[in-house]
Order: C-alpha cells, then sequence, then structure tokens
C-alpha cells in the first residue's frame, strides 16, 4: 500500500506513518490487494483525506467498515459511486436529511459534495477483503484513524462530530468534548432504525445550526 495522502494530513500524520504497527498495516494491505479483491480501490483508501483539507475540517461523521459488494465502496463511509443503488443505510440518511432540512432525496449516493465542504468521511477501517465484512478489522487501521480523531481534536476546535451507532460512539472517547460538538445518535442502519434510534435525530439540521452560531458557512447536505 503507498500512502498517497495530500500534504495537509501528511504534515499531521506523518508520525504515525513511522510507527511499526503502520509498517505491519502497509503489508498486510499490499499483500491482500495482490491476492484477493479488496475494496476501495488502492486509489482511493485516502479519499477521505484527500477530498477534505485538515485545515478545512467543519463536520467529522465516523463510519466503520468500506462497503464490500462490487462497484460500492469509494474511499468515503457512508457513500458509493454514481449509478450504484443506494446501499440500506444511505437511503436512511437521505430519508432524514429530507425529513430534517427539506431537501429532495438525491440521485447521486457520492458524498463528496459533503466532503469538499468540509465533512471528514471517515470509516474506522479504511479496507476490506470483498464481501467479507470487517475482514481488515484488528490489523492496525482502528489504531490509525483513533489517531486522526485525536489529532482532529487536539488540534482544532468547535468541529462537529457525528457519531451514529455504538461503533462510532466509543471512538467518541478520543474527542474532548470540551471543545467540540458531539451529536449522537442510533445507526442509520434498518435494524437501528426501523427500532427508532436513527429517524428524528435532526443532526443535519443542527449541525447548520451550530456552524452558524459559529459564523461559518453551513452546510449543503
Amino acid at each position: 500500500m503507498q500512502v498517497n495522502i495530500t500534504e495537509s494530513w501528511k504534515h499531521i500524520l506523518k508520525e504515525e506513518f513511522d510507527k511499526p504497527y503502520f509498517n505491519e498495516l502497509t503489508s498486510f494491505v499490499k499483500n491482500e490487494y495482490e491476492n484477493h479483491t479488496c475494496f476501495p480501490k488502492g486509489s482511493d483508501i485516502f479519499a477521505a483525506f484527500d477530498y477534505c483539507a485538515f485545515e478545512d475540517i467543519k463536520v467529522v461523521i465516523i463510519g466503520q467498515d468500506p462497503y464490500h459488494g462490487v462497484g460500492q465502496a469509494n474511499g468515503l463511509c457512508f457513500s458509493v459511486h454514481d449509478g450504484i443503488a443506494h446501499p440500506p443505510s444511505l437511503i436512511n440518511i437521505f430519508k432524514e436529511i429530507e425529513a430534517d432540512v427539506n431537501i429532495p432525496y438525491p440521485k447521486s449516493g457520492d458524498l463528496s459534495r459533503w466532503a469538499k465542504q468540509g465533512v471528514l468521511l471517515l470509516n474506522a477501517t479504511l479496507t476490506v477483503r470483498a464481501h467479507e465484512a470487517g475482514s481488515h478489522q484488528k490489523k492496525g487501521w482502528e489504531e490509525f484513524t483513533d489517531a486522526v480523531i485525536s489529532k482532529i481534536s487536539e488540534k482544532k476546535s468547535d468541529v462537529i462530530f457525528l457519531l451514529w451507532g455504538g461503533f462510532a460512539k466509543k471512538k467518541g472517547k478520543k474527542i474532548d468534548k470540551a471543545k467540540h460538538h458531539v451529536l449522537e445518535s442510533g445507526h442509520p442502519s434498518p435494524l437501528s432504525a426501523n427500532r427508532g434510534y436513527w429517524f428524528g435525530n435532526k443532526h443535519f439540521s443542527q449541525t447548520n445550526t451550530i456552524l452558524k452560531e459559529k459564523g461559518i458557512f453551513t452546510i449543503d447536505w
């Protein structure tokens, strides 16, 4: 795996790239991509960082694994390429946006339009083997993304973290809640959403209210 990451992030994360665990992770990912079908494609592994520079971060959304179906994952959590059917979690995200901020359900599931506005769409694990959910967990990615969250928490202020579901909430332990804004709800997956833990969280309008109060451009969801 070649770490092809933008300069703003390279500077922030340099010490992580030099750690033994990251060298082991790199070897593991390289071997996986050489011997198995893995997602996203190699050039998209660090897409979340490519689309959203460190200095531009306003909002952080934390996912778990990339999608493991063919053609779905594009390196941004919950996002899929244009022309790909929207997975259930993304459908529920768009339904909540429709109800919360009155934006019509979009044709495109590509969330790079959010990332370009300062939304870091970060999966906890950045790669996965095809059709095997969780197959690249506990190989080092979690330590790396913990470090990313810690750096954001340490070096920035007034970032809005949207933590959806138990997995994301655990990641929230790395956030200094005295200097950042943390909104929590259930996960948008059907299992959680159908039990009443997702719909009505109003995270999208709440996010824009906070940004507006801080004099920061709001997000066009």
